[in-house]
């Protein structure tokens, strides 16, 4: 038997997989942008920035149009926000391979191979073998992507241009209002955007346009929510406010958080002793502070207190507790805002404590947290209904 013969025999008696034929495993790169879209493949199906055509005006509203264009680009932009989904990408990747390695078809395309290169040899034929299959790798990946982004932008098509018709009403409220995002800061975060990829914002709109999409579409989309955020805040900024009431009850509702770093503020009132002390002066003394007790009315009260029976008021602000001796510290720490605990003998005389107030990093954050997300929940209705007031007064006429 010729050379020839046995060489396409050894690597054709039996599938391509069983001559070592293996399922591609998709990079990451991939996998995690099967949506993407290669400008500079013909095969692209027209998805890639075009300059020319696809100007057509395909909206009017209130007499300003959204082109064809306008909308392909950003059908484009939200499929490719919508990523590849790696997993899935995978396994059509394994079924197409097994596909095209059953394929009777694929074999053949190597006999004619290893024939129009005269192959004399097995390591002449293996290495052709290796390039085949490279390439019969790369040009399944090819169609998978270009698949996968055409099914994402066919599906895309109508959010992208509800989502222009919207944008031009926010726009076109914000002119009217005189608050629109100037280019500057677009541009600042779109520089942000391309920092944290490592790029100059040059390279990151190459990289967009690499990918179908021409960073002015992103620009449009950044221009129109800061914009939109503008305008909210100007006609209702005066109109959200949240009380202490509705900030207590979404914390109360919220997973507890651990506290840490907790302040006591902590008042003090000192009946001094004298140098020489003995238990029927301490006794009078106490019975003095439970007098002075029996007076408070909370801490505002204490320094009159103090003085009505010639005492030390100190305001001792925020104390960490472990900056307290015991049992003090325990007794604040179990006491509630408000609380005087009973009288008890210090270093300088029989002292009294009061418990003015508790905080910690961990309330205080969440607390805030709390205010700025009920804010943001009302500012996000109040927009929803301004937005749905402004369309339903717009011109629209879509073509």
């Amino acid at each position: 038997m010729p050379l020839l013969t046995r060489t396409i025999a050894l690597l054709s008696g039996a599938s391509l997989l069983a001559a070592g034929f293996c399922a591609p495993a998709a990079s990451a790169a991939e996998t995690g942008r099967s949506a993407n879209i290669d400008a500079s493949d013909p095969r692209d199906g027209g998805l890639a920035p075009r300059k020319k055509g696809g100007q057509s005006i395909a909206v009017l509203v209130n007499d300003e149009p959204i082109t064809a264009y306008e909308i392909e680009q950003r059908a484009a932009f939200i499929a490719l926000q919508g990523g590849g989904g790696g997993e899935d990408f995978k396994a059509k990747a394994e079924a197409r391979w097994k596909s095209i390695v059953q394929n009777p078809k694929t074999n053949d395309r190597f006999k004619e191979i290893l024939q129009k290169n005269n192959v004399q040899t097995q390591e002449e034929a293996r290495a052709l073998q290796t390039k085949f299959i490279k390439q019969l790798q790369a040009d399944m990946v090819a169609d998978l992507k270009r698949e996968a982004r055409s099914s994402a932008l066919a599906g895309s098509k109508g959010k992208a241009k509800e989502e222009l018709i919207e944008e031009k009403i926010k726009l076109q409220e914000a002119k009217r209002l005189n608050v629109t995002a100037d280019e500057a800061d677009v541009t600042r975060i779109i520089s942000g955007i391309a920092e944290r990829n490592k790029m100059t914002i040059e390279q990151f709109g190459q990289h967009m346009k690499s990918m179908g999409v021409d960073i002015n579409t992103m620009k449009a989309r950044f221009r129109a929510e800061m914009s939109w955020r503008e305008v909210v805040r100007r006609r209702f900024g005066h109109m959200v406010a949240i009380s202490d009431r509705e900030v207590d009850q979404f914390v109360a509702n919220a997973p507890v958080a651990v506290q840490s770093d907790v302040e006591l503020q902590v008042q003090r009132v000192t009946l001094p002793l004298p140098a020489a002390v003995d238990q029927s002066i301490i006794a009078r003394r106490i019975a003095e502070a439970d007098a002075l007790a029996r007076q408070y009315k909370g801490c505002a009260s204490l320094p009159e207190l103090a003085q009505s029976v010639g005492g030390k008021f100190e305001d001792l602000g925020p104390r960490k507790p472990s900056t307290l001796a015991e049992p003090t510290r325990s007794l604040l720490l179990n006491a509630s805002e408000g609380d005087l605990l009973p009288a008890s003998v210090g270093q300088t005389g029989v002292e009294l404590w009061a418990l003015c107030g508790r905080k910690s990093s961990a309330e205080s954050s969440a607390r805030e947290s709390a205010q700025n997300e009920l804010r943001q929940r009302e500012f996000e209705v109040l927009a929803q209904k301004h937005l749905k007031d402004l369309r339903q007064d717009a011109a629209i006429e879509i073509r």
